[in-house]
């Protein structure tokens, strides 16, 4: 089933990709970071990947403290749904237009509780219940039609696979550059250290 459901959703992409470019301009991307740090990492994303929130649980936590908080590396989150799930959850993340990631690591934290159910409509549920219990306050409805927002998630998909060749993830860009080596904080630490 979940085979049959990226196979339709890539197929949704398809005929859905145009250019974005004026209508991205009015949503914000999420970061964490200052704008003047030397390194920048792009995080290429599926709200429904475990090993995405693995990276959020278990590297990025300290690549925060030691890197972004210093002012040496800012990171930019961008969406690559593998999914329906994810596409809406994507939606979700963005919906408050405010480069927060603050909705975006809840839905990480709790992913084992949404991202469930064997159809588009059965895993929208088990989302809509979950922000619910996690007292996020937003219009649920309204953040899923939201046709701008929906754009730019399929452009930083497609842009992704264009520019940087992403089949999976997470994809980590460093400086323009794909991060090649086994995604642990230690791996990490070692290649952005050599760009300080």
């Amino acid at each position: 089933m979940k085979k049959f459901a990226s196979t339709l959703f890539i197929i949704f992409l398809i005929f859905s990709s145009k250019s974005f470019a004026v209508e991205n301009e009015i949503v914000k991307r999420i970061t964490e970071g200052e704008e003047s740090a030397k390194i920048t990492i792009i995080a290429y994303e599926s709200l429904t990947c475990s090993y995405c929130a693995n990276f959020h649980k278990d590297v990025y936590p300290e690549l925060k403290k030691d890197f972004i908080d210093n002012g040496l590396v800012k990171i930019e989150f961008r969406h690559f749904p593998l999914d329906i799930a994810a596409f809406n959850a994507s939606k979700i993340a963005q919906c408050n237009n405010d480069g927060s990631s603050s909705i975006m690591n809840i839905l990480y934290s709790g992913q084992k509780k949404w991202a469930r159910g064997k159809t588009p409509e059965e895993a929208t549920g088990y989302l809509k219940k979950f922000l619910k219990g996690e007292n996020v306050n937003i219009d649920f409805d309204k953040c899923l039609s939201d046709k701008i927002i929906e754009d730019y998630i399929l452009n930083d998909r497609i842009e992704g696979v264009k520019k940087f060749k992403v089949n999976a993830t997470p994809t980590i860009i460093i400086n323009d550059k794909k991060f090649e080596k086994s995604l642990n904080y230690k791996n990490l630490k070692k290649y952005l250290e050599k760009l300080i």
